[in-house]
């Protein structure tokens, strides 16, 4: 049986549990816990050599312009046309329209004083690297990194023996994770049983337009623009695409993190797909960390939401920053679990609306985060898989082979 099969059929009990047991299932919430924690534990050191021997094995700085760029561009606009299905989605659902007022929490949710442009790149680069690996900063993580493969890249051969160093333990960190990765079926099942257990089935009710509005326009991405950009761009077989994806799908949605799943996803692009190391080490940790085509969908979605209880008209300008400002705050938001809440929060304040919903929101984020983990992942895939096709980056043998159901 198939890793995935066993992932997902772990997934299934976990819900089963969750419904059966309720709270009790709670009890084995520290399985999961300890799936989440090895998980953790290889994702600061598989990010430092992964980007470290992807950039230095570019071969030249003229090639890591072009697929660097390439990525950026990717992200970015994936991002911003996201955002655009998720506003359509809202506009055409209308999930604040009949919402009842008095669900409304007005429980207060403490966040921090939005970062300045000029901050939010100074903040980017680490002062000291050192405590950026401790504190598992990964977007420092990954400046210091790409600098440290840029670096050896410009020694040519002088610095070949660190370069067989870093691509040496970025192997040895991706046979780690083959190794914890035995493990996930338990871990996911305990995770779900503890997450339906702890909040129920009726979590989804004053807010089940939302959640429905949400997930549509998830779903809509990926079949509008993933779909788009695998037959077209990537040319990568669909059927054999979602054969394979199912196993990052299971992992992100009980991890909720983008960061989290890395392991998974860089194991997945390489041995699935053959996307070479070098492009699945470089693009997928700088994704995990500014690609978040779910939480574009989210944040649109949730404006429009909000906008709709509290019965604010806005404008076609105004909606057309909010995508802006929804790209923007998504490239900024963390790949972590519950990110989104405090991201929610800015973005309402930024667009003058009220934030006092967010207390309701936030008892349900875990199940829509899902989704939008989810997403993410599957954005970076596919954004991965399409310049792995435009700069011929597949391993020797399997180009074609991409292409082909198996």
């Amino acid at each position: 049986m198939q890793l995935s099969t066993k992932v997902f059929i772990g997934f299934a009990i976990g819900i089963l549990a969750g419904v059966f047991f309720k709270e009790q299932a709670m009890l084995i919430k520290p399985i999961g816990d300890l799936f989440l924690n090895l998980i953790k534990m290889i994702v600061v050191p598989l990010v430092a050599f992964s980007i470290a021997s992807g950039i230095s094995n570019m071969g030249d700085i003229g090639k890591l312009k072009r697929v660097g760029s390439k990525t950026l561009l990717f992200y970015i606009v994936t991002t911003a046309l996201s955002g655009m299905i998720g506003l359509a989605v809202a506009h055409l659902l209308a999930p604040g329209n009949g919402f009842e007022m008095s669900h409304i929490s007005t429980e207060s949710v403490e966040i921090k004083e939005m970062a300045s442009f000029s901050e939010t790149i100074l903040n980017m680069v680490p002062v000291n690297p050192i405590q950026a690996l401790a504190e598992g900063n990964l977007m420092q993580i990954i400046v210091f990194s790409a600098f440290f493969g840029v670096g050896m890249t410009l020694m040519g051969k002088k610095s070949e023996p660190t370069k067989k160093l870093a691509d040496n333990l970025t192997e040895i960190m991706l046979k780690v994770t083959g190794v914890i990765m035995t493990f996930s079926p338990y871990g996911v099942a305990a995770l779900i049983a503890a997450s339906v257990g702890e909040y129920g089935l009726e979590i989804f009710g004053p807010l089940a337009k939302f959640i429905l509005a949400d997930y549509v326009g998830m779903i809509c991405v990926v079949l509008f623009l993933y779909v788009f950009m695998l037959k077209f761009i990537a040319k990568v077989s669909l059927k054999k695409f979602f054969k394979h994806i199912p196993e990052v799908w299971a992992v992100t949605a009980s991890t909720t993190s983008s960061s989290g799943s890395l392991p998974v996803t860089m194991k997945v692009a390489e041995d699935k797909f053959g996307v070479k190391s070098e492009l699945a080490g470089f693009s997928l940790p700088l994704g995990a960390t500014i690609n978040m085509n779910g939480a574009a969908v989210y944040f649109a979605v949730g404006i429009i939401f909000v906008a709709q209880i509290y019965g604010v008209e806005m404008t076609l300008f105004e909606q057309f920053m909010t995508i802006i400002m929804a790209t923007l705050i998504s490239i900024g938001s963390p790949g972590i679990p519950g990110g989104g809440i405090v991201m929610m929060v800015m973005l309402l304040n930024t667009m003058g609306l009220p934030a006092h919903i967010i207390g309701l929101i936030a008892a349900i984020y875990r199940i829509i985060d899902m989704g939008h983990s989810t997403l993410n992942v599957t954005g970076d895939m596919v954004s991965t898989l399409c310049i792995a096709r435009l700069e011929n980056l597949f391993e020797e043998g399997t180009a074609n082979n991409a292409m082909k159901p198996k």
